[in-house]
């Protein structure tokens, strides 16, 4: 047996064994002799584990089953992210300074009554819109959690008037500044209670989730909302090829991403940098209790949208996106990435997906292959299990230069 087998064979013995000494930590077991539980968190477990997600992709579709499926993925996308009805005011240049290569211009947008969001437009110094035919493909860039446009644009952290020199280290995290080093309009934004959307400097994620969500909203939906406005308006600029904007998420970007791609079929292309999972099922197994019996949730509140997981999951969603264009950077399990090959088989378009693992897990022989996650792991097992390496988490540019090259010297289509 090569050494191939006996590490898959191990590592599937190893899950086993792990999944049985999870029992006696779940919640769902109980020493009744009716089989009923005292946890709360157990009846609220059972009541999600009963409520299936409704629009789970199918490999069996057909073609056209397939396009009727990703129709009603849009329809209830739209209805869980609740977009107001209403016609935003036209954004606003502010500000405007000449760097290497390119000039960056800061534009305020005014998405909803009384709300103001600032965002940053890297533009080529080889855009010359005078000439027909001369707009440049653009990327709408969404940073990750903890992150602002000013990191992802290559400019000091909180230089919000664009004084100055641009920040003297090109960092991993600056994806709008690669994408204008490439030709490509960069659009960059802030999510929201991050950068000039905090609360006096502070980040309040957790405030500001709190507060959408009394209201029946969610902070996905108010940052979907927020790069919506933005998106559309970059579909109206003479800079930009409104045929060939990509959405590039990193991290937390990764969800508006998800959103706006079911939302908005016009987006040409998807960069999802981030691992892939199914959020679902880290609810359920990544619950290994501390010493003193807490269990943890898998996301915090900022992810959280009243009703996603009974209809959809992330892989399901990635796979609405076919047939355009999608790299994932950063692996996740095997088996959700042959789900989503299979969408793009079934739409027609199998060379339009791409995907890597980290560097750790590349080699198939070092990753764990599973189809189902064991319950009662916690989060250090889970990303172990899911073949992820939390230490190189970052911006992959050297996955999806290449990538865009390769998918921007195609003609556009008409």
């Amino acid at each position: 047996m090569t050494g191939f087998k006996w590490r898959t064979v191990l590592a599937a013995i190893a899950a086993i064994v792990a999944g049985i000494a999870a029992t006696a930590q779940t919640m769902n077991e109980t020493t009744r002799a009716d089989g009923r539980s005292l946890s709360s968190r157990g009846t609220a477990e059972r009541f999600l584990a009963s409520n299936a997600p409704s629009l789970s992709l199918d490999t069996a579709f057909t073609h056209a089953e397939f396009a009727d499926w990703r129709s009603r993925m849009s329809v209830e996308m739209a209805r869980l992210m609740r977009h107001p009805r209403v016609e935003a005011a036209p954004p606003v240049k502010v500000l405007e300074a000449k760097r290497p290569g390119y000039r960056i211009e800061k534009w305020e947008s005014y998405p909803l009554g009384g709300s103001v969001v600032p965002f940053l437009v890297m533009i080529p110094d080889n855009s010359n819109v005078a000439e027909p035919g001369q707009a440049l493909p653009a990327a709408l860039c969404i940073p990750g959690f903890g992150q602002t446009k000013e990191l992802l644009a290559g400019e000091h952290m909180g230089n919000f008037s664009l004084e100055g020199e641009r920040d003297s280290v090109f960092r991993p995290a600056a994806m709008g500044r690669r994408y204008v080093e490439e030709g490509i309009v960069a659009v960059v934004v802030d999510n929201p209670s991050c950068g000039e959307l905090s609360d006096n400097g502070y980040f309040d994620y957790l405030a500001t989730s709190r507060f959408l969500l009394e209201a029946g909203w969610s902070y996905l939906g108010l940052a979907s909302w927020q790069d919506k406005v933005i998106l559309d308006w970059m579909k109206r600029q003479p800079s930009i090829n409104p045929k060939r904007i990509i959405v590039s998420g990193f991290s937390l970007g990764t969800e508006p991403m998800m959103a706006l791609g079911l939302l908005d079929d016009s987006i040409y292309a998807f960069v999802y940098n981030d691992f892939l999972c199914r959020t679902r099922e880290r609810a359920f197994t990544m619950n290994k209790p501390s010493q003193d019996g807490a269990r943890p949730f898998p996301n915090t509140i900022e992810h959280l949208i009243p009703g996603f997981l009974t209809i959809f999951d992330f892989p399901d969603i990635v796979a609405a996106l076919a047939p355009r264009p999608v790299i994932c950077t950063e692996g996740g399990m095997d088996r959700d990435f042959k789900l989503i090959a299979k969408a793009y088989d079934i739409a027609g378009a199998p060379g339009n997906f791409e995907y890597h693992h980290y560097p750790k897990f590349a080699d198939p022989a070092d990753r764990v292959l599973l189809d189902k996650m064991p319950s009662g792991i916690d989060r250090a097992e889970f990303f172990r299990l899911a073949n992820v390496d939390p230490p190189h988490h970052y911006f992959k540019s050297e996955l999806v230069i290449p990538w865009l090259r390769t998918l921007l010297s195609t003609p556009a289509a008409e």
